[in-house]
């Protein structure tokens, strides 16, 4: 398996190989021996796993969750192609309002691991795009948070070839400076200290 440290403290990518024969393919996107001798320990606990399907053009995020509690995340792509981007919201990090982008997809199984205070976002690049989410929390409404991908401060760049389809909830979602303003933000030094507990 491939493993790459992303340009984001504590966020990794996985590229498993990919058996291919005329039945298809099987590849394995997370290998438990690997994640812990990158990360320095095993996966967290498993409290959700959660899928949706998107439409080319779907932009979904960026999301988010309050810290506490936070969230921990293991994402990738089994049907399909998206654009993923993962964007660092914690306050106090060196890299605070940098993002990093990688393409997941069918052909290639990779995943992310997505730490406490990372936030997530990703443009469907086909019809039916399938993203698959592994979760160290469950999912709680009130403790799920937006923030614009338009924002201009964040600046992600998408293909100019796609219209992009948003929630109302997205479209309305507040910028950076306005969700730290709020006191939506997470804290770094709490992050990486949950992060450490998973």
């Amino acid at each position: 398996m491939d493993v790459r440290e992303l340009g984001i403290e504590g966020a990794f990518e996985f590229t498993p190989p990919v058996f291919k024969d005329r039945r298809g393919l099987f590849a394995s996107p997370y290998q438990g021996e690997v994640f812990a001798e990158h990360l320095g320990k095993p996966l967290f606990q498993v409290e959700q796993v959660s899928h949706n399907l998107s439409s080319r053009g779907v932009l979904r995020g960026i999301h988010f969750t309050a810290t506490p509690p936070g969230m921990a995340k293991y994402v990738y792509c089994p049907y399909g192609r998206l654009q993923d981007y993962l964007i660092d919201l914690r306050v106090g990090s060196p890299t605070f309002g940098q993002w990093v982008t990688t393409q997941l997809g069918a052909d290639t199984c990779r995943a992310l691991y997505i730490p406490v205070g990372v936030g997530h976002a990703f443009l469907s690049l086909t019809d039916d795009s399938m993203a698959v989410y592994v979760m160290s929390q469950g999912y709680v409404p009130e403790n799920e948070f937006a923030m614009n991908p338009l924002d201009p401060a964040i600046g992600l760049s998408f293909p100019a070839d796609v219209e992009l389809i948003q929630s109302d909830r997205d479209l309305a979602a507040p910028s950076l400076a306005e969700a730290q303003e709020r006191g939506m933000l997470p804290d770094y030094a709490l992050c990486r200290e949950l992060d450490a507990k998973l």
